[in-house]
């Protein structure tokens, strides 16, 4: 990039078309170009140059260029890849929906960006534990290595719809989706 503090010339790199979804990042191997002052908050709001970024649609579009690799978030067009930060995930689990029951519930997020995952095999629940609170940090897979943190109001859902199970000796609470079983907590 010419100058790596424009975001305008990194939007000015997408490609156009009628694509449903997000352009395929994975498969763009560009330069990096440095890093740009663009940052996510851990609550799902996006900034540039310590502002808040108000238009949606411009956080939907930056949203599709995302891309993890390792540990580093990266905005990537075809020609060009910028660094950014991520204070935890990229993505907030905003809402749930639910179909069903037992083995056959289906669990439907939708982010602060709006796309929409089943959680499953392909899109796993996972819940962390801070170490020093033991408080839990649920994740839903959205996309490519990237997460959702699923906000506290929809973790409260999935409390309410927790099933005990016993896995490994251990009675452990958690949801079902798609027929895969996903552990919240142990219960005790």
């Amino acid at each position: 990039m010419s100058d790596p503090g424009k975001a305008d010339d990194l939007l000015a790199q997408i490609p156009e078309g009628g694509r449903r979804g997000p352009p395929p990042v994975h498969l763009w191997n560009p330069p990096f170009c440095g890093d740009i002052d663009m940052r996510i908050a851990r609550d799902g709001n996006w900034f540039y140059m310590g502002t808040p970024i108000g238009r949606k649609a411009l956080v939907r579009l930056f949203s599709g260029i995302l891309r993890r690799d390792g540990d580093d978030y990266f905005l990537v067009t075809p020609v060009e890849k910028v660094g950014i930060r991520v204070d935890d995930a990229p993505f907030v689990a905003v809402s749930l929906q639910v179909e069903g029951s037992g083995e056959a519930q289906v669990l439907r997020f939708a982010t602060q960006v709006g796309d929409e995952v089943e959680a499953g095999a392909e899109h796993p629940l996972r819940v962390a534990l801070d170490p020093d609170t033991q408080e839990p940090a649920p994740y839903l897979h959205v996309r490519a290595n990237l997460e959702a943190l699923v906000h506290r109001n929809v973790f409260y859902q999935l409390v309410e719809l927790a099933e005990p199970r016993r896995i490994d000796g251990r009675d452990w609470l958690g949801v079902w989706s798609h027929g895969t079983f996903f552990p919240l907590g142990p219960q005790d």
